[in-house]
């Protein structure tokens, strides 16, 4: 059920390219998960502190590994709590520290990929009106790679 709600959600929500025009468009029929060429490992997670370590992030081309919260059941796309930049291929490890932010047990949260655009080493994600996040989600098809995770 949470995946069905988180797809719907990002389709409106946190993927946001559809609700403004600098934006990579949404698929029409979008979904979330991992892609053949990026994925995110969510199972085995762990958490110290506000910093989460997930065991791999693959991504064909260099970005970010980020976390959204989930409020009221829906992704908060408009702002994010962290983001680690990874280097183009598979990362082992790969902590995110959601800064002072202090995570409780069980409370759910996106993981996604963004890519680095323009090659900075700087997460571009203005929201401002009109929200422009130069730094774009990563879709393979109509499949954003993002997932669910609960805090351990």
């Amino acid at each position: 059920m949470m995946r069905a709600l988180l797809a719907v959600v990002l389709g409106v929500g946190l993927c946001l390219p559809a609700a403004a025009a600098d934006y990579q468009m949404a698929p029409a029929q979008m979904t979330t998960g991992n892609g053949e060429k990026n994925w995110i490992v969510v199972d085995g997670v762990v958490r110290q502190g506000a910093t989460f370590t997930f065991r791999e992030a693959h991504i064909d081309g260099n970005g970010w590994l980020v976390i959204h919260q989930i409020v009221d059941g829906k992704p908060v796309g408009e702002k994010y709590l962290g983001a680690t930049y990874i280097q183009s291929g598979s990362s082992k490890n790969v902590a995110v520290s959601v800064g002072s932010y202090a995570p409780k047990t069980g409370e759910a949260f996106v993981v996604m990929l963004h890519r680095d655009v323009n090659e900075n080493k700087v997460f571009d994600f203005v929201f401002v009106d009109p929200p422009h996040v130069l730094d774009k989600a990563v879709f393979e098809g109509a499949k954003m790679i993002a997932l669910t995770f609960a805090a351990p």
